[in-house]
């Protein structure tokens, strides 16, 4: 693996629990489980502690973003946040700029509990709004209201959060330009940091899903769609928010630019540790995912564990990333930045050779389709034209 080892290192923690599953949802989480998000706790700390002891003395202490992800983590209460971050402070080691971002649904949120994760070292908060609209928040079986939002940001504002982002959905069946176009107003109105603005897609399995194979509802319009992304482009920059990636934007604050940095590990492929049932990482040159269901995670990680890192009992499966296909993903998640994209310099100092020289005809095919463009910033760097913005998948094919 080309990848230098002295670059900071983000760890995702994957927290299964809902109070119920929203009909679009396809991720690993679980309802009616939360009897046992105690011993669920205790098996994360054993899963930091078995990486912890066999962690190699170049990921130390570089632990620059740490996100809890579900799932609902507001599920968890301050003092069992408090023992996962011990334990990863223990044996990772933090820098002094870090990030920790914990998502939650409105109606799990109360004063004491966000103060109580403010304390504890939670400074960026990710609240699911997904909607303005109570008949658009039945339709994805959201237990929340839109009072139940404004409330959320209110008290999140009064415990002293400084950063904060909302979630919402676009391209909903049966859904019209002008509820978008409330829901953004909305969402602009409470003046949050960060925003991300993600299309529905209909996933094999759920709820929505069966509902449009049974005719009870009409399947997502992707020219309705793009509209939506195109009212959302032209809105949001009026308000001053800044679009760095295609789902996401966020507005100048006070300490810089509020960049989600966790997501940016990401997209400029850098390492990761995922942690937790069905958690993915990417980290000492294999991409790795935990076993899915938290009772069999709970289960593995109670035996006694000789895995050398990055492995722990609760992997389920792991592959190793050779050069090539880390090249490619580096220019396929790059490419979300949309102000930035891929730096030519940086791709050569982490691979040794020239964009150019490594992908001649992808980039001509895309640059011929005018999907893609040169730039010149700081360092010649392809980006994404706004046009590509919304074909975006098309770019991304051709490094699969």
């Amino acid at each position: 693996m080309i990848y230098s080892l002295k670059m900071n290192l983000s760890i995702y923690l994957h927290i299964p629990f809902c109070t119920k599953r929203c009909s679009y949802c396809d991720f690993n989480t679980y309802a009616g489980l939360e009897n046992i998000i105690s011993t669920y706790v205790q098996a994360l700390c054993r899963e930091i502690e078995i990486l912890g002891k066999k962690l190699p003395d170049s990921y130390r202490n570089k632990v620059h973003t740490i996100y809890f992800g579900g799932g609902t983590p507001s599920l968890l209460r301050p003092e069992e946040i408090k023992a996962i971050l011990t334990f990863l402070k223990w044996h990772f080691g933090f820098t002094s700029d870090l990030e920790i971002t914990l998502e939650a649904n409105p109606g799990t949120l109360n004063l004491a509990k966000v103060e109580g994760y403010g304390e504890v070292g939670v400074n960026r908060l990710s609240i699911g709004f997904q909607a303005a609209n109570e008949r658009e928040l039945q339709l994805l079986g959201r237990l929340h209201t839109l009072e139940d939002v404004v409330e959320a940001v209110r008290i999140a504002r009064l415990a002293g959060v400084r950063n904060l982002n909302l979630d919402l959905i676009y391209g909903l069946p049966g859904q019209k330009l002008a509820d978008w176009k409330n829901t953004l107003q909305v969402a602009l109105s409470l003046q949050v940091e960060h925003l991300s603005l993600y299309s529905l897609t209909i996933e094999e399995g759920t709820l929505m899903d069966e509902w449009i194979r049974g005719g009870k509802l009409p399947y997502p319009d992707g020219d309705f769609a793009a509209d939506c992304y195109e009212l959302a482009r032209e809105m949001l920059a009026q308000y001053g928010y800044i679009h760095y990636e295609i789902s996401n934007w966020a507005k100048p604050g006070e300490y810089g630019l509020n960049f989600c940095r966790h997501n940016l590990q990401y997209w400029k492929n850098r390492e990761y540790v995922g942690l937790g049932a069905g958690a993915h990482g990417f980290v000492g040159g294999f991409r790795l995912a935990n076993v899915l269901h938290p009772i069999q995670y709970i289960q593995k990680l109670s035996a006694p564990s000789n895995n050398d890192f990055p492995f722990t009992p609760a992997t389920d499966n792991s592959r190793g990333v050779d050069r090539e296909e880390e090249m490619k993903d580096t220019v396929m998640l790059g490419l979300r930045l949309v102000q930035d994209g891929v730096g030519d310099e940086d791709f050569y100092q982490r691979f040794g050779v020239r964009l150019k020289e490594v992908f001649p005809r992808e980039i001509t095919k895309l640059l011929r389709k005018g999907l893609v463009e040169w730039i010149a910033t700081d360092q010649p760097r392809l980006r994404l034209t706004r046009f590509g913005q919304l074909l975006a998948n098309q770019a991304f094919l051709e490094f699969v």
